[in-house]
């Protein structure tokens, strides 16, 4: 089966709602299905302070803190500059990483920090880094990823956190994040030439135009060839993480020809549009009755009894306790020839 759009989570081991591991078969988790592009092994490649990515195709400095101490979104942008003035290891096309090139560098089996097993990077701080990717909901904010534990949310501009220089435009695995504009640290809109910002880049591959392919009470997404319910709402309200996980599974015993199940976090995140917001999702969208946040079926290995939810509103990346009615339910399958004609 082709994938793209995007990589496996990392996640092997399952666990119940109080964080004890489990088998995963029939559990309906992230570490039962393991969907997405494999991890190649070895998976990185260090040369001379850099490290190549064989999953995603990029390179990342060996030295995950250059700098040594926080910067600003604006100095961390000046400073890549600076790097690639002189010709720092030899490169001078270092930029700062988008949500989704950093993101991509997490393992959801891993913590503190939430890196691969065996990865061969230096100084990694368990703190905030930054990402080239203004958040829309405030563009005076920016994105950025905790490799602590893995969360990804917004922050101001003017706030002092780590950089982490990356090169290359990949393989082609990792699609492009939707920013299309760029806008300085007061939140006013800039010309993107020379900015260093994602709306300048763009890097990652296209979206297919249309996205969405709409049928009957299915959707189609033609980026990564997942299949979504088209009411996103499945449970018509808010559940607990085992409840969700039910919910999937009366939903597979009432349906024919297609297997549903609870997406991963790296699954919910790519239907993320990082040009708009409220909902994060791209314009035009097919999808119905919307919800402001969802579960995935990826456990947090910071803690257990919590599971990784997407906040789509915003198009945050947080956690909620398994116990607690958080959190909207959300089904997806990847047998797309099959999905179109799901009876539901």
């Amino acid at each position: 089966m082709l994938v793209r759009g995007y990589i496996q989570t990392g996640q092997v081991s399952c666990h119940d709602t109080t964080g004890r591991e489990i088998p995963c078969r029939g559990t309906g988790q992230d570490g039962a299905f393991r969907r997405g592009v494999e991890w190649p092994e070895p998976r990185f490649e260090e040369k001379e302070g850099k490290v190549l990515d064989h999953l995603t195709g990029l390179v990342w400095t060996q030295n995950a803190n250059l700098t040594e101490f926080p910067v600003t979104w604006q100095e961390s942008l000046d400073t890549i500059s600076s790097l690639n003035h002189e010709e720092a290891f030899g490169c001078l096309d270092w930029r700062l990483p988008n949500r989704r090139e950093l993101r991509s560098l997490i393992s959801h089996q891993a913590r503190r920090p939430a890196l691969p097993e065996g990865h061969p990077f230096m100084n990694v701080f368990p703190g905030w880094y930054w990402t080239s990717t203004t958040a829309a909901i405030n563009t005076a904010y920016a994105w950025y990823i905790h490799l602590d534990g893995a969360r990804m949310f917004y922050g101001g501009k003017e706030q002092f956190f780590l950089l982490w220089p990356v090169r290359g435009e990949g393989y082609g695995i990792l699609p492009a994040t939707g920013q299309r504009r760029c806008y300085d640290a007061k939140g006013d809109l800039i010309p993107c030439a020379g900015s260093g910002q994602d709306g300048e880049f763009r890097f990652g591959f296209v979206w297919p135009e249309p996205r969405f392919e709409a049928g009957g009470g299915v959707v189609i997404d033609r980026l990564t060839s997942l299949c979504w319910l088209r009411n996103a709402d499945l449970t018509g309200g808010h559940t607990t993480w085992r409840e969700a996980l039910e919910a999937i599974g009366e939903l597979n015993r009432k349906s024919t020809g297609t297997e549903w199940r609870l997406p991963n976090i790296n699954e919910l995140e790519t239907l993320v549009d990082c040009g708009t917001h409220s909902p994060a999702l791209p314009e035009g969208h097919p999808f119905e009755n919307v919800q402001e946040a969802y579960w995935s079926s990826t456990t947090s290995m910071f803690e257990p009894d919590w599971a990784w939810a997407l906040y789509l509103l915003k198009g945050a990346v947080g956690v909620g306790r398994k116990r607690g009615t958080h959190f909207a339910v959300w089904a997806v399958s990847d047998m797309q020839s099959r999905c179109k004609h799901s009876r539901i």
